[in-house]
């Protein structure tokens, strides 16, 4: 056995490096006069490349380099990109040397690099390595370490690559990940409601705007009230940069708000109210869900005429709330000289009663008989 001194190390004479590119989905890689024995002072890499939606597997049918402390001497490194995957030398695993035996390697990417290299003895005859190489399809759909390549809703694995698709009611965004929802053109026209972030109270989709309208007549004033539970994503130092809710009413507006505080309780003053909700490309947050009432501009209060009633009897009446004006047996309405049975009036959105009381007077049968 040949002798080792600590300096041989500087007296290695390495010739120039040679580099060879593969890119066929599959081959076999030798070293130089396999099956005989290699050649000392060489270094040869060769750099597997393999098209996107593809990694490199790595596995040697034969292997047999020369031992040595920490492969110090002759050996086979297996690196993807900066990354050091395996280091063999020798035949056999032992304390302090890694042969592959049936071993295979994947790479995390499209590409791996093996480079033999051997120093300036080979006096044992070693006989290198015979190894093989293909390309496999990845399973992106399996992966889940990649958020960022992660389907929001449908994953679809072929070969080569995968594409995502949306549950019926979302659209696929442009990065091809992100499912969003078409709501741009909520329109409320009752005068109650409930109204919530699409599919509260699960996640609220991904990079979507949406605008919800409460819309009613004038002499109306909408009034909202958010539930106490409101999840919504914010940033500890900046006011809603990502996702954020803000209502417009008339020329008043509110908001953003983000985070878990509830906006609570909202009299808007207007019946003309626009909810816009806004969320970017992330997050997993449950949104809010709010309802909303109306009240009607108030009329003054009604006293019936004498010898008259009214009815319905109401301690507050508001915009569209009618009465109806009768006398008691004997007397009929009288409106304008016009005598009739009953007279209707309604609250109007200004906040006026759409006519006068009229008055109660005897009938002409009551009159002749007295």
């Amino acid at each position: 056995m040949r002798s080792r001194l600590l300096f041989s190390a500087f007296l290695w004479i390495i010739s120039e490096a040679h580099v060879i590119l593969l890119t066929e989905m599959f081959g076999e890689i030798r070293t130089p006069n396999f099956p005989d024995s290699y050649p000392s002072e060489s270094e040869l890499t060769w750099n597997i490349t393999v098209p996107d939606g593809f990694r490199v597997r790595l596995y040697f049918m034969h292997f047999d380099l020369e031992p040595s402390y920490l492969c110090e001497y002759d050996y086979a490194k297996v690196e993807s990109e900066d990354q050091v995957l395996a280091t063999f030398c020798g035949k056999e695993n032992t304390d302090t040397e890694q042969a592959p035996g049936q071993q295979v390697i994947t790479s995390p990417g499209n590409f791996l690099s093996l480079t033999f290299r051997s120093d300036f003895s080979n006096e044992e005859r070693y006989t290198g390595f015979d190894a093989h190489y293909s390309a496999v399809d990845v399973d992106e759909c399996a992966d889940k370490s990649d958020e960022d390549l992660m389907c929001d809703h449908y994953c679809h694995n072929y070969i080569g690559g995968f594409y995502c698709s949306c549950r019926f009611g979302y659209l696929l965004h442009t990065d091809n990940r992100t499912c969003k929802v078409e709501c741009s053109d909520n329109l409320f026209t009752q005068r109650s409601g409930v109204i919530t972030s699409a599919d509260y109270p699960n996640s609220y989709p991904k990079s979507s705007d949406c605008l919800y309208r409460i819309e009613l007549e004038e002499g109306f004033v909408i009034n909202l009230q958010f539930d106490d539970v409101f999840d919504v994503e914010e940033h500890p130092d900046v006011s809603c940069p990502y996702d954020y809710l803000k209502i417009k009413a008339g020329k008043r507006e509110y908001g953003p708000y983000c985070g878990e505080k509830s906006p609570g309780r909202i009299e808007t003053g207007s019946n003309s109210v626009q909810i816009l909700f806004h969320s970017d490309n992330s997050g997993d947050n449950t949104g809010w869900r709010l309802s909303y009432t109306v009240t009607g501009t108030p009329c003054p209060d009604l006293r019936p005429p004498v010898n008259g009633k009214i009815e319905p009897i109401q301690s507050k009446y508001t915009f569209k709330d009618q009465a109806v004006i009768s006398c008691n047996p004997g007397y009929h309405v009288v409106k304008d000289n016009v005598e009739m049975e009953s007279f209707q009036i309604e609250c109007r959105k200004d906040g006026t009663w759409s006519n006068r009381i009229p008055t109660c007077q005897t009938t002409e049968k009551n009159m002749r008989l007295s």
